[in-house]
C-alpha cells in the first residue's frame, strides 16, 4: 500500500485513522511543499525588512506589543515550546498522538503558516517512524488552539521532553537518536506555527467519531438479539412507517433492524403475543437513527477541521498580507463534540432499558428473574444491570457541554475560548461507557435466547450470537461477570461483530 499524500484539503476520516492506527506512512504533495516555501519566503522577508508583525518578531498573548529584535527570533519560538509545556495528567494514547502530528502536517500543508518544509519534514519523519511524544491530556483551553498539548509535541523536535519509540519510553534526544531523526531549532514563527492550532481536541474528537460509528451500528445488532430475545414485534420497523416521517438515520435503522432480523424464528407480529412493544424496542429506529443523523453532521464537520488552517497569523502570499486572526478558536469543533456527546450517550441510554426489559421479570414476557436458573442462590445478571446504570448516569454527567463555559486568558486578552479539548475527552469518556453498556447488553440478550430457547435467529443476528458463543459460555451458576463482560469489549474494540455480520448481510447503514 502506497503512502498516504498530504495535500491540505483532501484527508478524510478513514485514511486519518489509517495513519494512526494503521501505521500507513505519509508523504507531502509537490503542490504542497510549493505553497510552503513561498509562504516561508514572505515570512524571511519581514525577518528581514523588520517589519513588525505579530507572531513573527513580537511576543504572544497579551505580549503581543512587544517587539522583538531580528537577533532574539530563535530564542523566541524556542521559549514560547518551552513555556507553554504545562500540560498535565494522563498521556494521550498513541493513536491520537499520531493523530496530532498527522493534522498538524496537514495544517501547515495549507501554506498559510510561514514554517520551513524541512521543520515540517521532522515532523514527518517522527509519525511514519513511529517517535510518539508524550503529551499530557489536560491543560488546554481550546483557544489559541491547544497550546499547551501541542507545544509537548514540539519539544520532541527541539530534543526535549519525552517520547515512545518502539515501545519504549525515552528522553526525546535518545528517541530522536534511535529513530534515525536529527533534532532541530526552530526559527521565526515557527513555533507558533506549530502550536497554534485545533488538532488535538480533533484528534481525539476524530478518534472517537469514528469509534461511535462503528459502535451505532453495532447496537443495531444488539437490539436485534434482544429482541429476539423478548419476542419483539418486527412491524414496527415496516419501512413505510420510518418514510413517512422522512427523518435518514431512522429509516437507515429501521432497514437495518429488518435486515438483521431477515429469517427470525425468535420474532412475532403486531396481536400475535401482544399489540405493541414499549419504546426501548419499538422506538429503536427512532433513537438510533437520531445518532446517527448527530454523527453524520459531526463527520462533515471534522472532515473540514481536519483540512483547515487553524493557525495564527495566516500568511497570504498572493497579497503579501500577514493577518492576525482567529482560526485557532475551537468553537466549532467544541460544540460538535458536545454534540457527539449526547449522540453516543442516548444509545447507551436506550440500551440499558432493553437490558432492564431482559432482567426483570415484571417486563421479560417469562423469562426468569436475572436471567439466571435457581435464582436466590445465585444473582445471575441482577449487578450487570446496576453497572450499566451507573455508567449512563455517569455519561449525564459528562454529557454537561463543555462548550458553554469560557475562562478569560492572558491577562483578559484571550477573553473567550471554547474549552474544545474538554469536550473531546469527555467525548471519548461516553465512547468507553458507551461500550461496556452495550457489551452488557449483548450478554444479557445471548443468555435470554439460551433460556428463551433458541428456535432460530436472524440472517445476522445469528453471526453475533455465534461468535459471542464461540467465546463466553451460557451462564448456568454465578461466576465472575467483568471476565464476560470485557471480552465481549475486546470484540467491540476489535470490531468483530460487526464486520462478520457486515459479511453475511452487507454494509450496516
Amino acid at each position: 500500500m502506497g503512502n498516504i499524500v498530504i495535500d491540505g484539503k483532501s484527508l478524510n476520516l478513514e485514511n486519518f485513522i489509517q495513519v494512526t492506527r494503521g501505521k500507513q506512512k505519509v508523504e507531502i504533495s509537490e503542490d504542497a511543499k510549493k505553497k510552503i516555501n513561498k509562504a516561508r519566503d514572505l515570512v524571511e522577508k519581514i525577518v528581514a525588512e523588520e517589519k513588525v508583525t505579530y507572531g513573527i518578531n513580537t511576543g504572544f498573548g497579551k505580549f503581543s506589543d512587544v517587539v522583538i529584535s531580528k537577533e532574539d527570533t530563535e530564542k523566541l519560538q524556542r521559549n514560547l515550546i518551552m513555556s507553554h509545556s504545562c500540560g498535565v495528567g494522563k498521556v494521550f494514547d498513541e493513536d491520537v498522538a499520531r493523530g496530532i502530528m498527522l493534522l498538524r502536517i496537514n495544517a501547515l500543508s495549507t501554506g498559510y503558516s510561514g514554517i520551513r518544509l524541512s521543520t515540517m519534514e521532522t515532523l514527518m519523519a517522527m509519525l511514519n517512524e513511529g517517535v510518539h511524544p508524550i503529551i499530557p491530556e489536560q491543560g488546554s483551553l481550546g483557544a489559541s488552539g491547544d497550546l499547551a498539548p501541542l507545544a509537548h509535541m514540539v519539544l520532541t523536535m527541539i530534543g526535549e521532553g519525552e517520547a515512545i519509540y518502539k515501545g519504549e519510553r525515552l528522553e526525546s534526544a535518545q528517541a530522536m537518536k534511535k529513530a534515525g531523526i536529527e533534532i532541530i531549532s526552530l526559527t521565526s514563527k515557527e513555533g507558533l506555527a506549530l502550536i497554534n492550532g485545533t488538532q488535538v481536541m480533533t484528534s481525539v474528537g476524530a478518534h472517537t467519531l469514528y469509534d461511535a460509528i462503528n459502535i451505532s451500528k453495532l447496537s443495531d445488532i444488539s437490539a436485534s438479539l434482544t429482541n429476539e430475545a423478548l419476542n419483539g414485534i418486527v412491524d414496527a420497523y415496516d419501512s413505510r412507517v420510518h418514510e413517512a416521517r422522512g427523518q435518514k438515520g431512522q429509516i437507515d435503522t429501521a432497514k437495518n433492524l429488518l435486515n438483521i432480523l431477515d429469517g427470525s424464528k425468535m420474532t412475532t407480529r403486531q396481536g400475535d403475543l401482544r399489540v405493541q412493544d414499549a419504546y426501548a424496542l419499538r422506538c429503536t429506529p427512532q433513537v438510533h437513527g437520531a445518532s446517527k443523523d448527530c454523527f453524520k453532521y459531526i463527520k462533515e464537520k471534522v472532515e473540514i477541521e481536519m483540512n483547515a488552517a487553524t493557525d495564527n497569523p495566516l500568511i497570504f502570499v498572493k497579497e503579501e498580507d500577514v493577518i492576525s486572526g482567529g482560526n485557532f478558536h475551537g468553537q466549532p469543533m467544541a460544540v460538535a463534540f458536545d454534540f457527539l456527546k449526547i449522540g453516543m450517550s442516548e444509545l447507551a441510554n436506550i440500551s440499558e432499558r432493553r437490558l432492564e426489559r431482559l432482567v426483570n421479570p415484571a417486563l421479560s414476557e417469562g423469562l426468569p428473574a436475572f436471567l439466571v436458573e435457581e435464582g436466590g442462590i445465585n444473582s445471575g445478571f441482577m449487578i450487570v444491570q446496576y453497572a450499566a446504570a451507573a455508567l449512563v448516569s455517569e455519561n449525564k454527567t459528562l454529557a454537561h457541554p463543555a462548550s458553554v463555559d469560557s475562562i478569560p486568558s492572558s491577562a483578559n486578552q484571550e477573553d473567550h475560548v471554547s474549552m474544545g479539548t474538554i469536550a473531546s475527552r469527555h467525548a471519548r469518556d461516553i465512547l468507553r461507557n458507551v461500550r461496556k453498556v452495550i457489551a452488557m447488553e449483548i450478554l444479557c440478550a445471548c443468555q435470554a435466547i439460551d433460556l428463551r430457547g433458541n428456535k432460530g435467529l436472524g440472517k445476522g443476528s445469528t453471526i453475533g450470537y455465534d461468535i459471542v458463543r464461540e467465546n463466553i459460555d451460557m451462564v448456568k451458576k454465578d461466576r465472575i461477570m467483568h471476565v464476560d463482560i470485557d471480552k465481549v469489549e475486546e470484540m467491540i474494540e476489535a470490531e468483530t461483530i460487526v464486520k462478520e455480520v457486515e459479511k453475511e448481510i452487507g454494509e450496516i447503514l
